[in-house]
């Protein structure tokens, strides 16, 4: 953004105490907005930088724009260098076991009565209730809240191909804060704010409850709907390819049939409107896929343009750092990968008075930011040496 226009959260101090991905994210959101986000994280460094396989990505993708503060909270200094920061804070966010924070004395019960406007963001795998002693992962709430039987064929759940539950929940949990801190501003107190794995995954399902309620009717898992749209569909083409082609209206049915001489089937009284179609899909789809088949999906994604069809390339992630709108539009940004080389990381996917907000700060390394911040809240230099000479804090 321009250096003149100052981040809408710029002089909000949030400290967290997270790892993995759904309260890095909430930091992360805050941190983009212009926060002074600081993760305290363990003497070792938190353990998602360890991370081998789908999770080796994590570090640098929801840690940038913050500071890192290595700090042993299982010693009373270590205890007690957290609670001069949070004292200094608008926010605290955390995403570890429930009664984690209670036994180190960091839970919202204790910390409001040293800071009475602190806002504590906790994100959990469930909202209080009966369940909120499981264990949760993405994976789990997924599996129980009705999205891997929705993305899953019958009798085969699948997981969504991301982190569905934890970003949004993350995401959640930041406007929760977001929420607190216009509160605050009309009361002058903080609060806590819950977001929970399960509750998200709900709320992302809920379309399809709804239906249920509207119809009386289950909704079938996404690979054996009935859609609404009669062309709604991945084709196969030329040498294999793959290329996802829809026309939603009767508008773009005609639109298609004229772009590919298919003038019979226009005419045909049929296939006459979208819900004509629909119920026609059985007989109309394998003539549509035979139709189809000679062209490549590079010739049909130039019709599907230039006639203003919906398509898509079926794209493999790997393929996004080269794609050319990510690129052109600043969608990408340089980020420091966990063994020192670079990478382009996605920012967020909203801008701000046209500008993408960047990256300010690489991805901390473990305690970068250790000193300075203990020096903000009154150490001197010699506590700092002591400190890290009984190994209770690391960095300079």
């Amino acid at each position: 953004m321009p250096e003149s226009t100052r981040l809408p959260y710029a002089g909000i101090r949030v400290v967290e105490f997270t790892h993995m991905v759904m309260g890095p994210t909430c930091g992360l959101l805050l941190a983009d907005l212009g926060a002074e986000v600081i993760k305290v994280e363990p003497i070792e460094g938190d353990s998602t930088r360890r991370l081998l396989g789908s999770g080796s990505g994590f570090f640098p993708t929801f840690n940038r724009n913050k500071k890192s503060i290595a700090l042993d909270l299982k010693t009373p200094e270590g205890v007690e260098a957290a609670l001069r920061l949070v004292a200094t804070a608008d926010i605290v966010s955390e995403n570890f076991k429930p009664g984690t924070m209670k036994k180190l004395g960091l839970d919202y019960d204790s910390l409001k009565q040293l800071n009475p406007r602190l806002i504590y963001v906790s994100h959990k795998g469930f909202l209080p209730g009966p369940y909120d002693h499981r264990t949760a992962l993405d994976e789990v709430v997924q599996m129980m809240g009705g999205l891997a039987y929705m993305t899953g064929r019958a009798g085969d759940p699948l997981r969504a191909g991301t982190s569905v539950n934890d970003i949004m929940g993350g995401m959640f949990g930041a406007i929760g804060a977001m929420a607190a801190l216009r509160q605050r501003e009309l009361t002058g107190k903080g609060c806590e704010v819950q977001s929970a794995l399960f509750e998200n995954n709900v709320f992302l399902v809920a379309q399809h409850m709804m239906q249920f309620a509207a119809t009386g009717k289950a909704a079938d898992p996404m690979p054996s709907r009935i859609s609404a749209w009669a062309v709604y569909d991945v084709f196969t083409v030329k040498d294999g390819e793959q290329i996802f082609l829809a026309a939603v209206s009767d508008k773009q049915w005609a639109i298609f049939c004229k772009a590919f001489g298919l003038e019979e089937m226009l005419a045909d009284p049929r296939l006459k409107t979208n819900n004509d179609r629909v119920l026609a899909r059985e007989w109309m789809m394998p003539i549509l896929r035979s139709h189809l088949a000679g062209y490549s999906a590079a010739e049909l994604s130039a019709v599907f343009e230039q006639n203003e069809l919906p398509f898509a390339p079926i794209t493999k992630p790997q393929q996004l750092f080269d794609d050319p709108h990510l690129n052109a539009t600043g969608g990408l940004a340089p980020v420091r990968m966990n063994d020192g080389h670079m990478a382009k990381v996605p920012l967020m996917p909203f801008t701000l008075d046209g500008e993408r907000p960047g990256i300010r700060l690489q991805p901390p390394n473990i305690g970068e930011h250790t000193g300075e911040l203990l020096r903000e809240v009154g150490y001197g230099d010699e506590e700092i040496a002591a400190l890290k000479t009984r190994n209770i804090i690391l960095g300079d």
